[in-house]
């Protein structure tokens, strides 16, 4: 387990939100950030007072930002603002992203910009570390302001109150007694608390940032199982040519290209039918449409990573500036940054699933395979070999599709046409999520097809030999399949190799090639 993290609000990466979110590292928050929180909350406190207004802080919010409140109701105002806001519906999201979403609201507010104390932060952290899981419903969001219903249910367990309700473990408490049993107490609101608490996009950034990590991991899977297929097909390796891919120099094609004759290097099947002088789109293509995903994902990687580490409030105190106001209000919670890239990123893992399914095709096709037998199946007992296993990928790869309209593109008005233009970008993320699992799995059952594949060559062509990757991939995905005994469904072979994959065993059989992120 790595050291423990501390946040600055501007060095947070993709991997330490995945170790927080997943393998629970531990959290605390640096020094220069906490100084930087408290010269915006002490601006925050004076102007709290005055009689100049300040969004949020002593005005209502959204298309009420005109009324005015009483400095001796900011605290109630707070309050109010997370319980009207906590209208989340639909299934409690899982431990993981909610994690990465408390992280991801700790750090925007460690930035020193969101004119709250140091002490939110801290309880969100000491959440963290002790494993108290705030229950947020997955559904609600539109991605402006920003997540704010997932964010209020957040609140609701920060602030003190009977609302809230939590994971300790597998135990499902209120807020009162999950917090009470993890010794941290719970907040009393002060101005501008329940503004800085659930205005941004962090949820959206949460689910988008795992399910960003495990396409990385899943492209470089599906660049192993490929180079299986194309061997098991006996391909051609002419399409992979570094000369070749020069001349159409996308970064992505050319480093899958290279990954996939690294793969195959040292390989008696590649190339071993001189006749054939090129292959189905599905094979020789591979470059082309894993290249365009490899590119389209390491989009979606450089907007998430500035996601990371932004400042989502509204408004914003920035006391560098001039102006004696120094609350700015812009739409920094805006989700749309995000939500673009998620809608590539779920458009790119689902033609990876496409093409997948594709050389699945063939390799149980009997009229396809290069005489391997029909659907894979073995001769020693009756069996449907991998039939149905294809039909579970298509399956699958028609959900993506179903999945696959850009929900960035909608927008229906809120809040009495204030918020007239919404991102969806939380609907973006989810899909993307989904489509990631969804694809996991595809990748799974062609790997599972290519490894009985070439263990049929293997088996009728004594003393062949296999390209250094790819035998190695044979390797390791039979010893995940034998783990599982005799008599193993093939559900159960496709879920052991779909969580070999996420967990990055796969790595260890393609280690040298050039890697997304």
């Amino acid at each position: 387990m790595p050291s423990s993290l501390a946040i600055d609000g501007s060095s947070l990466t993709l991997h330490d939100v995945v170790d927080v979110a997943r393998s629970h590292r531990e959290v605390n928050l640096a020094d220069s950030a906490r100084a930087a929180m408290q010269r915006s909350y002490a601006w925050v406190q004076k102007a709290a007072q005055d009689d100049q207004p300040v969004y949020g802080v002593n005005t209502g919010f959204g298309s009420l930002a005109r009324v005015r409140i009483d400095p001796a109701h900011s605290s109630l105002l707070s309050l109010n603002l997370i319980r009207s806001h906590a209208a989340g519906v639909g299934a409690v999201l899982p431990v993981p992203e909610t994690r990465a979403m408390m992280l991801l609201r700790a750090n925007a507010l460690a930035k020193g910009v969101s004119g709250c104390r140091p002490l939110i932060v801290d309880t969100i952290l000491a959440m963290l570390n002790a494993g108290v899981t705030p229950m947020v419903p997955s559904q609600g969001s539109c991605g402006s302001s920003g997540d704010l219903a997932p964010l209020a249910h957040l609140g609701l367990v920060l602030a003190e109150g009977d609302h809230g309700r939590v994971r300790v473990g597998d135990q499902e408490l209120s807020a009162a007694e999950g917090m009470r049993r993890a010794r941290i107490p719970r907040l009393h609101l002060e101005a501008k608390d329940g503004l800085a608490i659930t205005n941004g996009a962090q949820l959206t950034t949460a689910i988008g940032a795992l399910a960003l990590h495990d396409a990385v991991c899943l492209v470089e899977a599906a660049e192993l199982a490929a180079a299986m297929s194309i061997e098991a097909l006996r391909g051609a390796s002419r399409a992979f040519n570094a000369s070749v891919h020069q001349l159409r120099p996308y970064p992505g094609a050319i480093a899958t290209a290279a990954n996939l004759r690294r793969l195959m290097a040292g390989s008696a099947l590649i190339d071993s039918l001189p006749e054939k002088l090129q292959d189905a789109y599905s094979l020789r293509c591979t470059p082309q449409v894993l290249g365009a995903c490899r590119d389209a994902i390491r989009y979606a990687v450089q907007q998430i990573a500035v996601e990371l580490n932004a400042a989502t409030d509204n408004p914003l105190i920035i006391l560098g500036e001039d102006d004696e106001n120094k609350a700015y209000s812009a739409g920094m919670f805006h989700g749309e940054p995000v939500g673009i890239p998620l809608d590539v990123l779920k458009i790119a893992i689902a033609e990876v699933a496409n093409l997948s399914e594709r050389r699945l095709y063939r390799l149980t096709t009997g009229s396809l395979s290069q005489r391997l037998p029909p659907g894979l199946a073995s001769k020693d007992r009756p069996q449907m070999g991998m039939m149905v296993p294809q039909t579970t990928a298509a399956a699958l790869v028609s959900e993506n599709k179903a999945l696959g309209w850009p929900a960035s593109m909608d927008s229906i008005p809120t809040c009495e046409d204030q918020e007239d233009h919404v991102a969806m970008s939380t609907t973006a993320a989810r899909r993307a999520a989904t489509v990631v699992a969804n694809s996991r799995r595809v990748i799974a059952i062609e790997l599972l097809g290519a490894v009985r594949a070439l263990q049929y060559r293997l088996q009728h062509e004594p003393g062949i030999r296999l390209g250094q990757g790819t035998q190695e991939g044979v390797k390791r995905a039979s010893s995940v399949l034998q783990n599982l005994g005799p008599d193993r469904t093939p559900s159960e072979e496709i879920e052991a190799l779909a969580d070999w994959v996420e967990s990055g065993g796969h790595c260890e059989a393609i280690s040298g090639l050039e890697r997304l992120a």
